[in-house]
């Protein structure tokens, strides 16, 4: 009964604030203060504002409360352990042998040189055909600044 007074004095002071807000040509602003003071009323007549008195007041309700919380700690708890521990088990075991042992690791990874270009070994030296002209705007910057 309290609550659904309240309710209704917030309401009507929220419209009373809207048509203060109209007379001072803020029209959108008073539609919009206008609709935020509406809701109120709108709940109590649905009957949502009853019930959740009703629950706010009902000793079964919090005690509900309470065992949600609790489940939630055991959740958030098994998940701290778990990633302390260092994984879920075997399934993310499994999953990190299987991307080390496969058959062409790098496949995926995008190609760095042409198609026709072949790959450099490791003791072979850049070739320089065409590489001076590629750094010729990097010097010439680096030189401007006196690197």
């Amino acid at each position: 009964m309290i609550a659904e007074t309240v309710c209704s004095a917030v309401s009507a002071a929220g419209l009373g604030i809207a048509v203060v807000t109209a007379y001072r040509k803020r029209f959108l602003s008073a539609a919009r203060i206008a609709a935020y003071s509406l809701v109120p009323i709108g709940l109590v007549m649905t009957g949502i504002v009853g019930w959740l008195a009703d629950t706010a007041l009902s000793p079964t309700a919090w005690a509900g409360f309470g065992v949600l919380g609790a489940a939630w700690l055991l959740f958030a708890g098994t998940r701290a352990a778990e990633r302390r521990r260092g994984g879920a088990g075997a399934g993310r075991k499994a999953a990190g042998r299987a991307e080390r042992d496969a058959v062409a690791p790098a496949a995926s990874a995008p190609s760095l040189g042409g198609a026709s270009r072949p790959a450099a070994r490791p003791g072979a030296e850049p070739r320089s055909g065409g590489s001076s002209e590629d750094f010729s705007d990097i010097e010439a910057i680096l030189k401007k600044h006196g690197i």
